[in-house]
């Protein structure tokens, strides 16, 4: 009632004129034409009866109502009905700023972001001192880089104990979108490059993003022991936010430091 409130006659594309209004914005009538459902029925949505929605008609009705994305949502649980997956909304893609200054700030401490495909597009220098990012051979593509890069694995003592964890939070990305042309490019060129992931994969196992705990031999630093934080933000879901946060062993806050100040940042293919 509050969003009808909201939406003005001509905001609707309907004619001007007619008999003078008494509440402003649309008639619970208005809103049923043009969402094309009945009158009554759109009344007793209104009041919450216990009717059966579909997704069509939530569709139209937030339409209509010009309802945000998030409001659509909310709108879809308020129906007892599975919401569709986040959109990101066109006046929030210039967010990439604010998220640039949030690893950033990170430092000394790597940080990276991904899309929803898990390529990297976005790190700060601590990321590209400790994992090799945009230095390399490497496909930018994180989870191509697990299971394809020697380098990487050779420098990754805990790759036997987080493959299985990667390759099931990978699954549980791919479930929203399965025939998404994107996640089957990177699926091809994973499955060609490791008989290891084709395995892991058919196992079908599903986790959802969390916490990592890596275990990494820098050739600079050493033994580094750190705790990934994978994490989104609701305005933006096509992006993943991957902090790392050093544990207290092995010195690694202090070797970190190091790494990110001028005496250690330097290339690691050449050290």
């Amino acid at each position: 009632m509050t969003r009808r409130a909201r939406i003005t006659p001509q905001e609707a594309g309907l004619p001007l004129g007619g008999a003078r209004r008494r509440t402003p914005g649309l008639r619970r009538e208005e809103v049923a034409v043009l969402a094309g459902v009945g009158a009554s029925w759109y009344q007793w949505l209104e009041q919450g009866r216990d009717i059966s929605v579909s997704p069509q008609v939530i569709d139209a009705v937030s339409r209509v109502l010009r309802l945000s994305d998030a409001e659509r949502r909310h709108l879809y649980l308020l129906a007892g009905l599975n919401p569709p997956a986040p959109e990101v909304v066109p006046d929030r893609r210039d967010m990439c700023d604010g998220l640039r200054r949030l690893i950033d700030t990170w430092m000394p401490y790597p940080a990276h972001i991904m899309d929803r495909y898990y390529n990297c597009v976005m790190y700060n220098d601590a990321a590209a001192v400790v994992f090799d990012m945009g230095q390399g051979p490497t496909t930018r593509n994180c989870l191509v880089d697990f299971f394809a890069d020697p380098l990487f694995r050779t420098r990754t003592l805990s790759w036997e104990t987080n493959a299985r964890t990667v390759v099931a939070q990978f699954r549980a990305a791919c479930a929203a979108d399965p025939e998404d042309e994107g996640f089957q490019a990177v699926l091809a060129e994973v499955s060609a490059a490791s008989p290891e992931f084709t395995a892991l994969w058919a196992e079908r196992d599903i986790e959802d993003q969390g916490q990592i705990r890596k275990e990494l031999m820098h050739p600079r630093a050493g033994l580094l022991v750190v705790e990934s934080t994978a994490m989104r933000v609701p305005a933006r879901p096509d992006l993943l936010i991957v902090l790392h946060t050093p544990l207290a062993e092995a010195d690694t806050a202090a070797k970190l430091e190091w790494l990110a100040g001028a005496g250690g940042r330097v290339r690691m293919l050449g050290a």
